[in-house]
């Protein structure tokens, strides 16, 4: 009681009757349970109790040590008995005037109520169940768990710090005062913690008691409105319902908060200073905590199905954190040792990657910068024609000389990795043979680095010759156009980037923005989206469409599809025209091989994994027959005049579009479900 008193010295000092003002204070509350009350005393007491109950919360958040708070038991105890004749009060005018409309029991608990209902009864009485759940079981409990541990643990090191501060002064390292008040202080922590463990039992009886009193104003209501007030079952139900929940609301949200600062307290154990300054100081101490977590959450945004914002919004947060981290660390270890730097050295710069590389040797230089200046013009025409056919605008691309080339050499660095090289003659140009029946023409023999079909480089004046012989005959810049549209379309995939899809999004039309907000990141997220698109145009699937690519999208997530591969599935199914038309001949046809039922059964046997993420099991002898099978039917076909696509079953034919690409045949794979019911198909082979 000393401690209480002297938190309340301002008090006293405005009034020197403040000892008598305490004892009529008690004595009011205790009264309470007796004595009936207007309305207008308990809202005013109602509004009491909720404001020092968020009084004695801000304290317990401020406090140095928890011995700065030793009244905690006794308000405790005294907010407890506030709480419960504030209970009883609401509960008397609730049974007897709570017919008279919902101000029966004050304005306070009649507002509550109506607030927590919402004009919903089993809304509101769900909602202060679970109020009064998390105060019972998780906050209350807890709470006197740790004032129980802690009373215990700090009694049983009282004769051991009793010794030490004995030794202390024996030794005379501290005086007589200060051991006395070393004593003191012990004592009145050891009192604490005690009176904490008895106090947080006024706490979870008060929780238990709220619960007894819900269920007797709800029952008892129900009885005195069907039988004195003769109102309907429902009438009385929603009447004293909402009464009590509002009862109960003013009741337990103190009741919630002095269970916190409770566990506040006794939780802070021997932690010294503020909680809030320990917390950030204890939580931001390593920036690779914060940085680890930020990497989680910008995982987690580009998972499909979930919501990109917040997760960004976190890994954003938590990124910053780490980096004010990091700078922090870095100024701290840069005074405690200074580093000495060469005036002339300047700071290390990483230089971004370029996208897309071409590199000539010097003697190649002409096709670049001459006067005819070929290579920069076909590159802007192949760009042009690429974002037509595939619907993807490919990056610039930046042309170089290298000096460790060979003079006529060429290379393509995708991403500072070399994807292709080859040498040119810039005086001469390359003809192409058309077939090993064709007929031999004088020049130096090659090989067309695109395709590595047999080739020779003529002078210029021969190539009148070697068109009538049937050969294809072309430029060195068109050599190195046509090489290097072969490369890009075969990495295409790697360019669309995050941003690349962002930007892609952004372009569409006023009109299709709704769908792309209804999509992303709501069905499916901007990464899982890029993903998506990726795998189309790895198979040279055009985007161009994309409304129908995000309609089918949509489609594929309501029906269930959380991976990648079956929802790319259904877009393929959705584009079966486009696929279709694209693959047709000049004829109007679409020639394919068709996989026996013998091989579609082996590949279906061989599927194993969760449905949504198959994998082929295929053995080595089987992989290998099937390789060298595919190889037969198509080397056949494509001798014919035939550009053949392999026709699957749907369950398959991404596993079969697996294993041809890494032979690199360079033969669509297309399911049956691709196939537009409309295109004329003719099987030239069968597997």
């Amino acid at each position: 009681m000393d401690s209480l008193l002297k938190a309340l010295d301002p008090v006293r000092k405005l009034a020197p009757g403040g000892d008598v003002g305490l004892a009529l204070c008690v004595l009011f509350q205790l009264s309470i349970l007796i004595l009936p009350i207007p309305t207008f005393v308990l809202d005013m007491a109602l509004a009491l109790s909720f404001i020092a109950s968020i009084l004695i919360l801000l304290i317990s958040l401020s406090l140095e040590r928890p011995l700065d708070f030793s009244s905690l038991p006794t308000l405790l105890l005294l907010t407890t008995i506030l709480r419960l004749s504030l209970n009883v009060a609401t509960a008397r005018l609730i049974l007897s005037h709570g017919s008279d409309g919902p101000d029966a029991a004050g304005h306070v608990v009649a507002a509550f109520g109506s607030f927590l209902m919402g004009g919903d009864v089993v809304v509101g009485a769900i909602v202060f169940s679970m109020l009064l759940l998390v105060n019972f079981v998780v906050i209350t409990k807890g709470s006197s768990r740790i004032a129980e541990v802690s009373a215990r643990f700090y009694l049983d090191s009282m004769p051991g710090k009793q010794m030490a501060i004995d030794a202390d002064l024996s030794s005379g390292i501290i005086d007589e005062p200060t051991a006395r008040k070393r004593r003191g202080e012990l004592s009145e922590e050891s009192g604490f913690y005690g009176a904490m463990d008895g106090a947080s039992k006024f706490v979870r009886g008060d929780a238990i008691s709220a619960l007894v009193i819900t269920l007797i104003n709800i029952l008892g209501g129900l009885a005195m409105g069907l039988i004195r007030a003769h109102m309907s079952v429902a009438d009385a139900l929603a009447t004293y319902t909402t009464l009590t929940v509002g009862d109960g609301l003013v009741s337990q949200i103190p009741a919630l908060l002095v269970s916190t600062a409770a566990g506040i307290v006794v939780s802070k154990g021997a932690v010294e200073g503020q909680m809030h300054g320990k917390l950030a100081s204890q939580l931001g101490s390593s920036a690779n905590p914060l940085a680890i977590a930020s990497a989680a959450a910008g995982v987690l945004a580009l998972l499909p199905g979930l919501p990109t914002l917040p997760f960004l919004f976190v890994s954003g947060l938590s990124g910053a954190a780490a980096w004010h981290r990091f700078n922090a660390r870095h100024a701290e270890l840069a005074a405690a040792v200074p580093v000495v730097q060469a005036p002339d050295t300047a700071p290390p710069t990483v230089s971004i990657p370029d996208i897309v590389r071409v590199e000539l040797g010097y003697g190649l230089l002409d096709l670049a910068g001459g006067a005819s200046n070929r290579l920069p013009d076909q590159i802007k025409r192949f760009r042009r024609a690429l974002a037509s056919e595939l619907g993807f605008v490919l990056p610039s691309v930046r042309i170089q000389d290298n000096v460790e080339l060979d003079p006529y050499a060429y290379a393509f660095a995708l991403k500072e990795i070399t994807a292709g090289k080859g040498e040119l003659r810039p005086t001469m140009l390359l003809a192409i043979s058309p077939g090993d029946q064709a007929p031999p023409i004088a020049g130096e023999k090659t090989v067309e680095p695109t395709f590595g079909l047999p080739a020779c480089w003529i002078a210029p004046g021969a190539a009148e010759q070697a068109r009538a012989a049937q050969w294809t005959v072309v430029d060195p810049s068109t050599v190195l156009t046509t090489h290097l549209a072969e490369v890009v379309k075969e990495n295409i995939a790697e360019f669309l980037s995050y941003t690349e899809t962002q930007k892609i999004l952004a372009g569409l039309p006023p009109d299709q923005q709704r769908l792309v907000a209804d999509l992303v990141p709501n069905t499916i997220t901007t990464g899982g989206l890029q993903r998506v698109l990726q795998m189309l145009l790895a198979e040279r699937i055009s985007i161009r469409d994309m409304p129908t690519i995000l309609e089918a999208i949509q489609e594929a997530c309501a029906g269930g599809a959380k991976f990648v591969p079956p929802i790319v599935a259904h877009v393929r199914t959705r584009l079966a025209r486009q696929i279709s038309d694209g693959l047709a001949s000049e004829t109007g046809y679409m020639a394919v091989i068709v996989l026996s039922p013998e091989w579609e059964e082996t590949m279906a046997n061989a599927l194993v994994g969760p449905p949504e993420d198959r994998q082929l099991a295929l053995g080595q002898e089987k992989l290998k027959q099937f390789l060298d099978r595919v190889r037969a039917v198509v080397d056949t076909s494509v001798q014919s005049g035939e550009k053949p696509a392999l026709l699957t079953s749907s369950p398959v034919r991404y596993h079969v579009y697996s294993i041809v690409d890494r032979i690199r045949l360079n033969v669509p794979v297309i399911a049956q479900t691709e196939v537009h019911r409309r295109a004329q198909v003719k099987v030239v082979g069968t597997i």
